[in-house]
């Protein structure tokens, strides 16, 4: 059984690995899949001296940072409060409701959001009647951030619930009962007691979401930016995009895929170190 998902992780993802090997050589369309001649740093150090990839850089670590200081501890909040209701009827049914954006694809999210936003849409309907005046929402840059966050925790905030909601079934109710004999009310019980059980998890999917920290949504960010709003919405992915696939520059567009993933890299190590060190839960 384990044989299929092996040879899946070989193919499409220790298999294209060797293709790194272009950032260090020139790539010409129908020559070699791993380039032509050896040009060693050169498509390195062009990134390097190129403010437009510092720019893309900055908004993509901006938009990792405000997605994972958001979208992270929602589905936390929202377990927490879903494990208070005593109605398990009533429970269920906003679980389902908070976790059914999930399913949606991003191309039904992003149009989704188009409409509400546009200049004829629901929400400046409501500004209009309201006796304000419409809002270009999506031409203007300093809404972009906004924008995309909102969107992402509603679609993934109710799913992320489901793995805390599994992780508080695991905590032992001896506990609580005497957290209670101590006097502790619910406030305190939930610190002392729920917090602590649900740790592992918090730090597992901590360190993991820390690791594509920049990695932004590739296909969101590219349905819903537009050259007006480069200045916030433009990241790495969609800067890799234009420049490998649009521009035809392979070998520029790897060297700057592979730092990305460098820098992934050592994110996930230094959080998992300092996780361990720090709470004594990680990875590995």
């Amino acid at each position: 059984m384990a044989l299929a998902p092996l040879v899946f992780l070989i193919i499409f993802r220790y298999g294209p690995m060797l293709g790194n090997i272009i950032a260090f050589r020139r790539f010409r369309p129908g020559g070699s899949i791993y380039g032509e001649e050896w040009v060693g740093l050169r498509y390195i150090e062009t990134f390097v001296n190129d403010p437009t990839f510092w720019k893309v850089f900055a908004n993509t670590a901006i938009l990792g940072g405000l997605t994972l200081a958001v979208c992270f501890p929602l589905p936390i909040v929202l377990a927490l409060m879903l494990n208070e209701i005593r109605r398990a009827k009533f429970k269920r049914v906003v679980q389902s409701i908070t976790y059914l954006p999930h399913f949606l694809s991003v191309v039904i999210v992003a149009g989704m959001v188009i409409q509400l936003l546009s200049l004829p849409g629901t929400v400046n309907q409501i500004i209009q009647a309201a006796g304000g005046d419409a809002i270009p929402f999506l031409q203007r840059p300093e809404w972009f951030r906004a924008i995309y966050v909102g969107s992402e925790a509603w679609q993934t905030m109710g799913w992320g619930t489901i793995l805390y909601l599994a992780a508080l079934t695991s905590i032992d109710e001896s506990l609580y009962e005497a957290a209670k004999i101590d006097g502790a009310n619910r406030w305190q019980q939930t610190w002392h007691v729920t917090l602590p059980g649900i740790r592992p998890t918090m730090i597992t999917l901590l360190i993991l979401n820390i690791g594509g920290f920049l990695n932004v949504g590739f296909e969101k960010v590219l349905l819903l930016y537009n050259p007006l709003t480069y200045q916030t919405g433009d990241v790495i992915s969609t800067y890799l995009y234009r420049v490998g696939l649009v521009s035809n520059n392979m070998s520029y567009a790897a060297a700057i895929g592979l730092f990305q993933a460098i820098i992934g890299l050592i994110m996930v190590m230094s959080a998992n170190l300092a996780s361990r060190r720090l709470v004594g839960t990680s990875l590995w």
